[in-house]
């Protein structure tokens, strides 16, 4: 991969879990964040000896955000890849979520993704550097979802990957991952039965979606073989919601 050292947030368990154990495979050191602490030290002990770091972090908190950028930037100036994975999904309706909960939601799955982005991008940006971001939103953001809130925040990702990508050529690519139901997460667990059975009726390819499919579509974002891609949204949905 043309990366070679790759923040991955959300990483204690599902897609970022899947894709730290992807990424220390391929040589790469790799950085990640969780609020998820006995994730962590799972994920930890489970690499132990790799070149791997983790760290506690809510990246719903702006200061949280900073003072990991700040520990990573300091002690791994060389880092090129970055990984938007860590979200937020409920499964409920929009007139179920509180006002404190709206912004938590919407703190996690969108604001938390333009911090990091914007100080990794003026990290490399003001000395030319490459380098490659890969958001991580849902079939939810482009077809919609019964949890309203989720598919807002989503589709806010979208637009912030088709954005960024503007914001941060030529030196910096941003693609997205727009996965459909992984199963073995904690979101497919919280997906309405009926929501579920949609999810599968829909697919076109058969077997389930694991976590471990989708990191390889992220790898191959930050890798060079996805040299000519960037705004670009990669579906790994078992071609669910034809579109």
């Amino acid at each position: 991969m043309s990366v070679g050292t790759v923040i991955v947030t959300g990483g204690a368990g599902g897609v970022g879990r899947a894709l730290v154990g992807r990424l220390l495979d391929a040589g790469k050191t790799v950085v990640t964040c969780d609020i998820d602490e006995p994730g962590l030290k799972s994920l930890a002990d489970e690499h132990r000896g790799r070149a791997l770091r983790t760290h506690v972090a809510d990246i719903a908190s702006h200061a949280a955000c900073d003072t990991f950028m700040d520990e990573v930037l300091a002690t791994h100036p060389d880092v090129d890849g970055l990984v938007n994975n860590a979200g937020l999904y409920l499964g409920q309706p929009v007139q179920d979520y509180d006002d404190a909960t709206i912004e938590r939601v919407i703190a996690v799955n969108i604001k938390g993704p333009v911090w990091l982005s914007r100080r990794f991008a003026g990290h490399l940006l003001p000395a030319e550097r490459r380098g490659a971001i890969v958001n991580l939103a849902s079939v939810a953001g482009e077809v919609g979802s019964s949890d309203a809130l989720y598919g807002t925040v989503k589709a806010g990702v979208i637009g912030l990957t088709k954005s960024n990508a503007m914001n941060f050529a030529p030196y910096i690519r941003v693609n997205v991952v727009s996965p459909g139901l992984i199963v073995n997460t904690a979101i497919a667990d919280r997906i309405p039965a009926y929501r579920y059975a949609e999810y599968k009726r829909q697919e076109q390819l058969d077997g389930d979606i694991l976590p471990e499919y989708v990191a390889d579509v992220c790898a191959y974002l930050l890798s060079d073989e996805s040299r000519t891609l960037t705004g670009a949204l990669l579906r790994a949905d078992n071609g669910s919601y034809p579109r």
